[in-house]
């Protein structure tokens, strides 16, 4: 009977220390500064999407971004374009109103020069595009492509999505001529190059290249 009450008696003082031992002075549980990992489930496929549209940012000038960060004094930048950069992918970039396949865009119609978000420009001084001043400011570009021409549209209608223009907006229409037969690029891909008093923004996809002119004022 005695050794069962040691037995009894030893049990009670090991679950009491273990107990204690789970505890910090304040009675807080030392349970609750453990670090517990935290399953992630993913319920939506689109979560792990990758856009076949990548964003792009270019700067005039063109290394505008590295001068800044080795020179923080460095004033702003002439111009900015902010765009998205559609994959070609086997299709037809610009086809007449025949072709009902295949294809990205029919001539004549506006196309938002890019993907996704609308392709959006900031001059940080007044520009002006074929002879028209462009104040300084943000806009938005748009395109009408021609076989052998693409309009290229100053737009003030901001923030918005694809196609979804504001023709009521537009503040500027410049006619530029494109050429064939460039080395292909498989992604729409805008550049700014230096040029006289300004740069040219130069656009190209596929075997097709257009040019920009712009002079800061």
């Amino acid at each position: 009977m005695i050794a069962y009450k040691q037995l009894v008696y030893s049990v009670i003082i090991t679950t009491a220390a273990a107990c204690t031992a789970c505890h910090e002075p304040g009675g807080r549980d030392r349970s609750q500064n453990m670090i517990k990992p935290t399953p992630t489930v993913f319920t939506d496929s689109n979560t792990l999407a990758i856009d076949r549209s990548p964003m792009d940012m270019i700067y005039f000038p063109v290394d505008y971004p590295k001068e800044k960060m080795a020179d923080a004094s460095l004033t702003d930048p002439l111009a900015r374009v902010i765009y998205s950069r559609p994959q070609r992918n086997g299709r037809i970039l610009f086809a007449d109103s025949a072709v009902t396949q295949n294809f990205i865009q029919h001539y004549g119609h506006e196309w938002r020069l890019g993907a996704n978000e609308a392709t959006e420009i900031e001059f940080f001084k007044p520009a002006s595009v074929s002879g028209k001043t462009i104040p300084a400011g943000r806009y938005i570009l748009y395109c009408i492509p021609y076989p052998d021409k693409w309009k290229i549209i100053f737009n003030n209608n901001l923030f918005s999505w694809g196609l979804h223009m504001d023709q009521t907006k537009d503040i500027a229409a410049i006619d530029i001529p494109v050429s064939h037969n460039n080395p292909p690029a498989e992604y729409f891909t805008m550049q700014f190059q230096a040029a006289a008093k300004g740069c040219h923004l130069i656009m190209q996809w596929g075997d097709i290249k257009a040019e920009l002119p712009i002079v800061f004022n």
